[in-house]
């Protein structure tokens, strides 16, 4: 069972990310993701956490492609993998104002894997590059030009179907966002920002078979349920559901953290 801990770190002070490194890497996760938002640069924020910990993966989850160029991205993942072999996950994802998203992020894998740094050598191994991808078609991509998939705000139902869709060898590493105090108010809030404001996952949703009866108002019972797991079990028991369908690593964000919140996330995994 491969778990981590999933965060936004938009506003915490380095001291926070250290400490928070320290606390995931000793209470035996797998890895940290963030997402890039409106805070760190996304490759800067990676090397302080990796020099924080001694094993732990650190993932960007994700970096978005349109805040820096191809050459700068590659530049960047080669450096983290040489500095800290094996323990560096380059997610890559975002949106290109007035661009299709299958075609803007197929042009910058284009331009990073033929980016010229006679200075900076690949490392081995090659850091994974993962794609944030949620549709066949981007999961194609992924399936095609990654080592894999990092799909975020889903179902089980969507981890098998990624799965499929990426084939047996790929890394499919998956969000799952969890209460573990049991607040729906808490639960519904994270899905109405996603439901109100990411055409993407509007769409990812109908393909799941969600309506648009679902999706008024901020989010039907039956989506906030399948997107958020409410309570201690119902967390576990997600995480067990990812895993059952074909993910390799369940990467868990828990809203509204508590000081002791990692840790009883910790004792929830066999």
């Amino acid at each position: 069972m491969s778990v981590g801990i999933w965060r936004f770190f938009d506003g915490d002070p380095v001291g926070v990310l250290r400490e928070t490194a320290a606390e995931v890497e000793e209470l035996g996760f797998d890895a940290i993701w963030f997402g890039e938002y409106a805070g760190r640069e996304a490759f800067a924020q990676a090397a302080l956490l990796l020099a924080a910990t001694s094993k732990l993966t650190i993932a960007t989850g994700v970096a978005r492609f349109d805040q820096r160029s191809p050459l700068a991205a590659e530049g960047a993942v080669r450096a983290l993998g040489e500095a800290y072999p094996g323990r560096f996950i380059a997610g890559l994802g975002g949106h290109r104002p007035g661009a299709r998203p299958l075609t803007a992020l197929r042009e910058y894998l284009d331009g990073m894997d033929a980016a010229e740094l006679p200075g900076l050598p690949q490392p081995v191994p090659r850091p994974r590059r993962v794609l944030a991808a949620l549709g066949p078609k981007l999961l194609g991509l992924a399936a095609e030009r990654a080592d894999g998939a990092h799909p975020y705000f889903v179902p089980p139902e969507h981890t098998a179907l990624a799965r499929e869709r990426l084939g047996p060898g790929k890394y499919l590493a998956v969000e799952q966002a969890v209460v573990l105090d049991a607040d729906p108010a808490v639960a519904r809030k994270h899905v109405e920002l996603y439901v109100r404001q990411a055409p993407h996952h509007q769409a990812n949703l109908r393909r799941l078979g969600f309506t648009d009866e679902d999706l008024a108002d901020g989010g039907s019972d039956r989506l906030v349920d399948a997107i958020v797991a409410t309570g201690e079990q119902a967390a576990a028991d997600r995480i067990r559901a990812h895993l059952d369908a074909g993910a390799d690593h369940v990467c868990v964000q828990v809203l509204a953290r508590k000081p002791d919140s990692y840790r009883r996330l910790a004792d929830l995994l066999p």
